[in-house]
């Protein structure tokens, strides 16, 4: 494995100080998951934007990072035993940062596996259903005259919003205390805002969910992370 300075995405992207972790992301909701976890963990770190066209997503450079070209991704050069590690996928790349910093995944085998279940319902459903809803309700999808795949989506958001108010019933964050799972879930649940699509599946009709975005957002990490990498021309 190369240094971060050897690492072709160094060419693109140059490390300012390859000492420290690279971030390479776009503060989408799969992207500030990562920005969120390394200002709330305190790891030192750089953060590169990497644009969501195929100009930067499917060049070569970050294709060697990420062989499925999506952000984010990240070189830590202080990994396991003192070893660079390179990693892709939100998911994974925040269980590492758990665990490398000690912070926010829990060692009691109970309390570490239900966070990581709510992490996987985060990866296989709540992102990617609401994602869906987005291409079909706001984006090229919703030109479609054939209703059916806009309600689907619109049905499992319904669904998958009654999991997690139910889920926070009696309690401010998904397993108790704060963890990498909300971090992983509440971007995912603002993107609804960005969608236009709160209305459409009932949002303002719960209860918990709607005070657990606000409560995740007043966090003092959150706000400075959710537009990194910053986007230029955006606040």
């Amino acid at each position: 494995m190369t240094s971060v300075t050897h690492h072709p995405i160094n060419t693109r992207w140059p490390a300012q100080d390859p000492s420290k972790l690279q971030l390479y992301s776009f503060p989408t909701p799969n992207g500030v998951k990562v920005s969120i976890a390394l200002e709330e963990m305190g790891i030192p770190y750089e953060a590169h934007l990497v644009g969501l066209t195929d100009v930067d997503v499917k060049s070569p450079e970050f294709l060697a990072l990420n062989p499925n070209n999506k952000i984010p991704a990240i070189i830590d050069p202080n990994g396991p035993n003192g070893t660079q590690i390179e990693l892709f996928e939100s998911g994974a790349i925040l269980i590492y940062l758990a665990e490398k910093s000690g912070q926010f995944l829990s060692a009691d085998p109970q309390k570490r596996y239900k966070t990581l279940q709510w992490v996987m319902f985060q990866m296989g459903g709540l992102g990617p259903m609401l994602g869906q809803l987005g291409f079909f309700y706001k984006f090229a999808g919703a030109a479609m005259e054939d209703p059916t795949a806009r309600d689907r989506y619109i049905g499992e958001a319904k669904r998958l919003l009654a999991v997690v108010e139910k889920q926070l019933d009696g309690q401010e964050w998904i397993v108790g205390d704060y963890s990498i799972a909300d971090m992983m879930i509440a971007p995912w649940l603002n993107a609804l805002e960005f969608y236009g699509a709160k209305d459409v599946v009932g949002y303002h009709d719960l209860k918990n969910v709607p005070a657990y975005v606000d409560r995740f957002y007043a966090r003092p990490a959150v706000q400075k992370a959710k537009n990194i990498p910053p986007v230029p021309g955006h606040d």
